[in-house]
C-alpha cells in the first residue's frame, strides 16, 4: 500500500500463538487504510508464520539477531513504514474491532497532538484496566496508571496524560523521526516513557483515547518481575530522569530521586533481587557519557515550561 494513513509496527520475539491473535484483531477492524510491518527479533519459535499470508498489507522482516525492542521499532520506521501515522502494537495486544477507527476520529478532532494512547484492558481478566497512560512520579518513578483497577474508572472523554505506552501507542510518523525514535541504549522497558518525555519537553502533547480499546495480555513475553524487566527497567529508569529533568528542576527533583533509588533498593534487598538492582544502577552509570550528550541537546531545544512539566507529573506516591 503506497498511502496508508496508519503503519502498525509489531516487534515480534517468540510470541507463540500471541501474534496470530493480534493479526485476527486487524483483518477484524473496520477500518481499513494501514498496512503492517512485523519485525521478528530472531524468535525461535515459529510465531513469525502468522504474519505470513495476511488478509491485509503486510510486510515481514526477520532479522538474524535480537536487537531489542527500541531498535527494531526504529528500524520500521527508517526503512519501511509508509503511513502519516505509526501504531506501534505488541504481539501481546489485540486492538478491539472498532480501535483503528475511533483513533482516526481521535486525530481528527485534535489534529493537534501528536501523541495518541489506548485504554488498555487486561486480557485476562477483562473488568480490570492493564492502564491507561504512562504517569511519570517526581522521583523519576514511572508506572501505567490505573493499572488493576476496574474499567469502570476510565474516563469517557479524551484526557491529557504524561505519555503513551508503546504496547498500543499512535505517533504522527514525522515527530517520531523528529524526536529521533526510541532511545536504542535502552534496548526493552521505558522508551515510550522517554520518548514521551522529550515529546513533551519539545511542547508536544499525549493524548488518551478511552474509547480506543486494546486488550493486552502485558509482559507476556519477558515477564511482569522477571530479572530482565527488573534490570532494563531500573538501568533504564536512571538515563530517563538524567536526559529529561530540565536543569532549575534539577536541585528539587534529584534529592527525591536519591530518596527513591534508596527506598527501590531496600525493596529489592528484602525481596532477594538487591545484586541485580545494584548491576543495574552500576550498568547506567558506566554508560552515562552517551546519555549527557543526549541531554545537552534535548535541554537546548526545549520549549515546554518547568511549571507545564510539573502539572503533569505525579505528585502522589505509588505502590512499588
Amino acid at each position: 500500500m503506497k498511502n496508508p494513513y496508519f503503519s502498525i509496527v509489531i516487534v515480534n520475539y517468540n510470541a507463540g500463538d500471541m501474534l496470530a491473535r493480534v493479526m485476527l484483531s486487524l483483518e477484524q477492524q473496520t477500518y481499513k487504510n494501514f498496512e503492517v510491518i512485523v519485525i521478528d527479533n530472531d524468535s525461535h519459535d515459529e510465531s513469525w508464520c502468522a504474519a505470513k499470508n495476511s488478509t491485509f498489507p503486510c510486510r515481514l522482516v526477520r532479522l538474524n539477531e535480537n536487537i531489542g525492542f527500541a531498535a527494531a521499532n526504529n528500524l520500521a520506521v527508517e526503512k519501511y513504514v509508509h503511513g502519516e501515522w505509526l501504531f506501534l502494537l505488541n504481539p501481546d495486544a489485540y486492538p478491539e474491532n472498532e480501535c483503528l477507527a475511533i483513533i482516526e476520529q481521535g486525530i481528527q478532532q485534535r489534529p493537534d497532538v501528536e501523541c495518541f494512547a489506548c485504554s488498555l484492558i487486561n486480557a485476562n481478566k477483562p473488568a480490570q484496566l492493564d492502564g491507561l497512560g504512562d504517569a511519570y512520579h517526581i522521583s523519576g518513578l514511572h508506572w501505567r496508571t490505573g493499572h488493576g483497577v476496574p474499567c469502570e474508572i476510565a474516563p469517557v472523554h479524551p484526557v491529557e496524560i504524561f505519555s503513551a505506552c508503546a504496547a498500543a501507542a499512535v505517533y504522527r510518523t514525522e515527530t517520531y523521526r523528529r524526536l529521533g525514535g526510541f532511545d536504542e541504549a535502552y534496548f526493552a522497558y521505558s522508551e515510550d516513557v522517554d520518548l514521551g518525555f522529550r515529546l513533551r519537553l519539545s511542547g508536544g502533547t499525549s493524548l488518551l483515547l478511552p474509547a480506543a480499546r486494546v486488550h493486552h495480555v502485558g509482559s507476556g513475553i519477558t515477564g511482569r518481575s522477571s530479572d530482565f524487566s527488573i534490570y532494563h527497567g531500573h538501568r533504564n529508569l536512571t538515563w530517563t530522569f538524567i536526559k529529561n529533568v530540565p536543569n532549575p528542576l534539577l536541585p528539587f527533583l534529584f534529592p527525591i530521586h536519591l530518596a527513591m533509588v534508596l527506598y527501590m533498593a531496600l525493596f529489592f534487598a528484602v525481596s532477594g533481587h538487591f545484586s541485580l538492582y545494584m548491576r543495574a544502577k552500576i550498568d547506567a552509570f558506566k554508560q552515562i557519557v552517551p546519555q549527557l550528550a543526549q541531554r545537552k541537546k534535548i535541554q537546548h531545544e526545549r520549549t515546554c515550561s518547568c511549571l507545564n512539566l510539573l502539572r503533569m507529573m505525579s505528585w502522589l506516591p505509588h505502590r512499588f
